[in-house]
């Protein structure tokens, strides 16, 4: 089929927030661009919504937690967004001017039914040379697209083809160490239900190695370092290094405490 050309007001960008002050406002700054930015709050005992309030073309709403795939299903679907095209970010995710030229150039065919970007992981400001965090399609044309939850996270999935875009989003995300590790044992919880509901096969082979309770943090460390060379960033990249195997051993002390239990 013939290509339509997507427009910037076709584009409605959307982003889930609980205490997110120390990076709603550098995203939003970036999204001036759009008509309509819709942010769904979580009940956020913050300065995240004071801050969204700045920002003419924001829209907020207040929904209760109860899961990622519940929340965003609500946001997509239940907030009167009807632009042709949902763009889903985080509130840590940043659109550099290079990605929202790429987003005005598009011109996707009438089957085209999501975009792929892939990510730029930064330490405070500084980019990493990679990072553990897979490309998503982040782009996608409404009514598209469903989301299921995924241990902690939910899942996207796409209902026709899926199109790479070129540059990259900027995950660059600013809160504290504590509110970090509060985070993660809540996630860890979460991803350790999953890996102990699932049969064998049904798991992703890091999944399975974090299923050992022991060889996940050993890999982690390995992949990053070695693997993804970010032992050469220097002290980001031990940071980010640091993070992701914390990450791996608090999922292992949750596992560990459920064979006790």
């Amino acid at each position: 089929m013939a290509p339509q050309g997507v427009v910037l007001a076709d584009i409605t960008p959307v982003i889930l927030t609980y205490n997110e002050a120390a990076n709603i406002g550098r995203s939003l700054q970036r999204l001036t661009w759009a008509k309509e930015v819709v942010v769904v709050d979580s009940n956020s005992t913050d300065d995240t919504l004071a801050i969204a309030d700045r920002f003419p073309n924001v829209r907020t709403v207040q929904r209760r937690f109860d899961t990622h795939a519940e929340q965003w299903r609500f946001a997509v679907e239940q907030t009167g967004i009807m632009s042709d095209w949902v763009l889903r970010l985080d509130a840590d995710y940043m659109v550099e001017p290079e990605l929202r030229d790429e987003f005005a150039a598009l011109a996707p065919t009438d089957d085209t039914a999501a975009f792929e970007i892939a990510f730029t992981y930064c330490i405070d400001g500084r980019p990493l040379r990679a990072s553990l965090y897979p490309a998503l399609p982040v782009l996608f044309r409404r009514g598209r697209g469903g989301f299921v939850q995924d241990g902690h996270t939910e899942k996207l999935r796409i209902d026709g083809p899926v199109v790479k875009l070129t540059n990259r989003l900027l995950h660059d995300d600013r809160k504290s160490l504590e509110q970090w590790l509060r985070s993660q044992s809540r996630y860890q919880a979460q991803e350790a239900d999953k890996l102990t509901t699932r049969t064998w096969s049904e798991l992703s082979w890091p999944d399975r190695l974090r299923r050992t309770r022991f060889l996940g943090p050993i890999a982690v460390a390995a992949h990053c370092l070695l693997v993804k060379g970010l032992i050469f960033d220097g002290k980001p990249g031990l940071l980010y290094t640091a993070q992701r195997v914390t990450a791996d051993l608090i999922l292992s002390m949750h596992l560990l405490r459920r064979d006790l239990v």
